[in-house]
């Protein structure tokens, strides 16, 4: 169980500061925020949910995935980047229409709210490139005899579910953020966050084409 113990630290230290729920939590409060509060906490709900399952499948059968397709990491960084400053530059150029979002939200049926629970909000806002790399990495060096891969896969279950929960906390009680900082605390940290997700995203995607050149060098050699 100390083997456990030690796998399900070292999950969390490697995930929580790239999915980052608390910095992640006024994006998805700007995209929810004329939601009534029950249905922005069914949402979150639904997100943790997805952000777990995403994960746990990173870990387990990640490496199995991308080799079935011939898909590198770099290449994941690459296109995950991609959609990640996509979405950035989208959310940092939005102009605020309160009145007209307001009425065009209140008109939505209930299961339209759950329409961009995977797509953006789990990936690639929540659940990026970055922490799908992450996992699949760490994934890929999980023991391969039976005692200690089940120990491994039990840790993995219960690391993802720390960090599912904390999503859940972090963006189902958004509101009470916005309620300290205020409608202009609130609109500043949003641009603050949309300008850092971009910034993420060209990170990510340098990563990923550093370590493709740094492929053409070997190969050149």
């Amino acid at each position: 169980m100390l083997e456990a113990g030690k796998s399900i630290l070292l999950i969390l230290s490697a995930l929580f500061p790239i999915v980052n729920p608390l910095g992640g939590s006024p994006i998805f409060l700007s995209l929810t925020r004329h939601y009534p509060a029950a249905a922005r906490r069914a949402l979150a709900r639904q997100v943790a949910v997805n952000s777990f399952f995403l994960l746990v499948a990173s870990f387990l059968i990640g490496t199995h995935i991308l080799n079935f397709f011939g898909i590198s990491i770099p290449v994941v960084q690459v296109g995950g980047g991609l959609v990640v400053i996509s979405n950035g530059w989208a959310m940092l150029k939005q102009k605020e229409e309160p009145d007209r979002d307001r009425d065009v939200q209140k008109k939505m049926h209930p299961k339209d709210i759950f329409r961009n629970a995977f797509y953006p909000l789990t990936l690639p806002l929540t659940v990026g490139p970055g922490s799908i790399s992450i996992a699949i990495t760490l994934g890929a060096n999980l023991p391969r005899h039976l005692g200690a891969n089940l120990l491994a896969i039990l840790a993995t279950v219960i690391g993802s579910a720390i960090v599912a929960i904390s999503i859940y906390l972090c963006y189902g009680f958004a509101d009470r953020l916005a309620a300290i900082v205020g409608e202009s605390g609130m609109s500043i940290i949003l641009r603050l966050s949309s300008f850092l997700l971009l910034c993420i995203g060209v990170q990510i995607m340098w990563n990923g084409v550093s370590a493709l050149f740094r492929t053409l060098h070997i190969a050149g050699m």
